[in-house]
């Protein structure tokens, strides 16, 4: 999994190591978000009949989401969210271009930032989807518990404002990597695809072993389980 390559610098031998930074769990994680997230934007632009694919996409984020929680503090070293819990100072830093290079090997500041926005907005939207009653082809398994005002009103930000604030973080987020990619150089596509990038500094490598994936299936079998018993309280 890792690999050591060196080359000469004028200032002697520079170390550059490959390490891994996203570990399996935490690639099939994003990928499934993205392809679910997106498949919820279609489907609730389409309504009607495909509104069933909508309810059952909510819940599969819905997983995702609970599963990211918990491996964000026990999964690799670069997926636990205190390795991208940044302070001021660290975000000024890094606007200012003087970064400490341990901040560009995972999230960056201004990444990770958006990475808790995301999963904030997201977690707020299924929410809302959950206790939601659009009185045509869609109440949410949830929204027998609330009042009817607060279930209109769910369904009002979740139809609305909900939606395209989602839109518009993906475009950013898509906007953010292209930039990267054209102007600064750097691709933030590969290591979420094969999971490694080469670092020229000794820093941690995640773990990504079997008995970390069995750790990541075990705990999004228990993500799905509570799903299940969410959606089967309306029942």
């Amino acid at each position: 999994m890792q690999a050591i390559q060196t080359s000469t610098t004028s200032r002697g031998i520079r170390m550059a190591k490959l390490i891994r930074v996203w570990d399996l769990p935490t690639r099939i994680f994003h990928w499934a978000l993205v392809l679910c997230v997106t498949g919820l934007v279609v489907t609730g632009k389409i309504g009607g009949a495909a509104m069933v694919w909508h309810s059952r996409l909510g819940y599969a984020v819905l997983t995702l989401l609970l599963f990211r929680l918990v491996w964000g503090l026990v999964g690799g070293h670069w997926s636990r969210f205190a390795t991208f819990i940044y302070g001021p100072r660290s975000v000024i830093n890094y606007i200012k271009g003087r970064p400490d290079p341990n901040h560009l090997v995972g999230h960056n500041p201004l990444g990770a930032g958006s990475v808790f926005l995301m999963m904030a907005v997201l977690l707020i939207q299924v929410s809302t989807g959950l206790v939601s009653d659009d009185e045509i082809s869609f109440t949410g398994p949830l929204n027998k518990f609330v009042a009817s005002s607060t279930g209109l009103a769910a369904t009002a930000f979740h139809k609305q404002f909900g939606q395209w604030l989602i839109i518009g973080l993906v475009v950013l987020h898509v906007g953010a990597i292209l930039f990267y990619l054209f102007k600064k150089n750097e691709n933030l596509i590969r290591p979420m695809l094969n999971g490694d990038k080469t670092v020229d500094h000794e820093t941690p490598s995640s773990r990504d072993d079997g008995t970390s994936r069995a750790l990541a299936a075990g705990l999004l079998a228990i993500a799905m389980a509570g799903v299940i018993w969410i959606v089967r309280l309306g029942s």
